[in-house]
């Protein structure tokens, strides 16, 4: 029992000292391209974020967890969703676009747009205001309509398949990244892997981009293109504003670079496209948007619990007190008896009597044939009783005589009984 429970003890232990460890143990790094504000991963945003009021003078900066014709529409609602591709008028009420001067800022690997939200988005950038977009997808709506379109080399479209991490890569699968702009000749050059600066942009005859920067190639990978009073800058590496690059100071200068080009006024941050509507998870986002859905929720939660407080409690009968059964053993005797009175012959109860006396006999005795005509049968008798001889011949004659009387009356029942009894007290008692 001792070894038995050591045994036990040590297993305890060791469970418990393997849960220590797996608890404590630190988790490997997440090296997906989420570009999320409240991510802290390598390619999340949260330094960027958290820095921008810094970059742009103090400036608010607003999350946006909605689509851009929401943001920017404010008189559209939320009936966006009722047609993606209905291309917006110029006359449409829906025209005015938010007042606000502000800075549209996405970074996300990939850019996808509808036909509406574009229309808003061009049509509050041609206002006066800029938006920043860096991304390694643009959407193909945009794209057309800026006449600018994004191509990647061998490695990029490797990257799609596996990510490598930042200690696994090399000098050769480095790539130099150059600003152009004459003010950042100090800090013109920064060297990013080729996984992350594949992307670049390939600008049609038309399109009225200017390159802030290009790759070892010469192929632009910051552009700036004017629409209206104001103007978008894309970028083709989102990576570079993620806090692995960001923290790093051989690379950190390209994204802060990139967004000096935004004038200081406030930042609208998209996280719509990255995380979706705001409590898109919850079950009960439809309900909390509609008063008359919140009504219906709250009535009948009101009538469930008054229905459980009063007509769903346990009902139950009073127990009634049941009385114990009586010994009706003397009353059945008694029935069975009176029914072999009713006609005054007892030769049926005369009969059973001695059967049961026989097979007393037979089982003291211990002969399963008894004769009691024999000699040797009454002697036996003779002794076990302790009875005469001639009482015991007196008792068989009283037995035979019952058997063969065509009726036995109350007084020859009787007299059986006695003798029956008597025998039974002084051979067996």
């Amino acid at each position: 029992m001792t070894s038995f429970r050591t045994f036990l003890i040590g297993l305890v232990v060791l469970f418990a000292a393997f849960v220590a460890v797996e608890y404590y143990r630190p988790e490997p790094t997440n090296w997906q391209p989420t570009y999320q504000n409240r991510d802290k991963i390598p390619f999340g945003t949260y330094v960027l974020y958290d820095l921008l009021p810094d970059l742009f003078g103090r400036q608010a900066v607003s999350t946006v967890r909605q689509p851009i014709a929401n943001q920017l529409l404010p008189n559209l609602g939320t009936q966006e969703f009722a047609n993606q591709d209905t291309v917006l008028p110029a006359t449409a009420p829906s025209a005015r676009v938010l007042r606000t001067a502000a800075n549209y800022v996405f970074v996300h690997h990939t850019f996808t747009i509808s036909r509406l939200d574009r229309d808003a988005l061009l049509r509050y950038v041609a206002r006066g205001n800029h938006a920043f977009i860096a991304t390694e997808y643009l959407d193909e709506l945009l794209a057309d309509t800026l006449r600018l379109h994004l191509a990647s080399g061998e490695l990029g479209l490797k990257r799609r398949a596996r990510r490598r991490p930042a200690t696994e890569r090399t000098a050769a699968d480095s790539t130099t990244l150059h600003l152009l702009n004459p003010a950042f000749a100090a800090h013109a050059r920064f060297r990013f892997p080729s996984s992350e600066a594949s992307w670049f942009f390939e600008p049609d005859s038309a399109c009225r981009a200017i390159v802030l920067a290009t790759n070892a190639k010469r192929q632009p990978v910051l552009v700036r293109v004017p629409y209206g009073r104001g103007a978008l800058v894309l970028s083709s590496t989102p990576a570079a504003l993620s806090n692995y690059f960001l923290l790093r100071p051989a690379t950190a200068g390209f994204g802060f670079a990139a967004l000096s080009y935004l004038p200081q006024r406030p930042v609208f941050w998209d996280e719509y496209q990255k995380q979706g509507p705001l409590g898109e998870q919850s079950l009960w986002r439809v309900v909390s948007q509609h008063a008359a859905l919140r009504w219906a929720v709250g009535l009948a939660a009101v009538g469930l619990a008054l229905f459980a407080l009063f007509e769903a409690k346990r009902r139950q009968r009073v127990i009634p007190v049941l009385k114990p059964l009586p010994n009706t053993t003397l009353l059945f005797t008694r029935t069975v008896a009176s029914l072999y009175r009713q006609n005054d012959n007892h030769a049926l109860m005369a009969e059973k009597k001695i059967s049961l006396f026989l097979e007393l006999l037979r089982q003291r005795l211990q002969e399963p044939a008894l004769d009691l005509n024999s000699e040797a049968t009454r002697k036996r008798l003779t002794q076990l009783s302790g009875f005469s001889r001639t009482q015991v011949d007196e008792l068989i004659r009283v037995i035979h005589y019952v058997r063969t009387a065509p009726q036995v009356r109350d007084a020859e029942l009787q007299k059986l009984n006695a003798v029956l009894s008597s025998f039974r007290k002084a051979a067996f008692s």
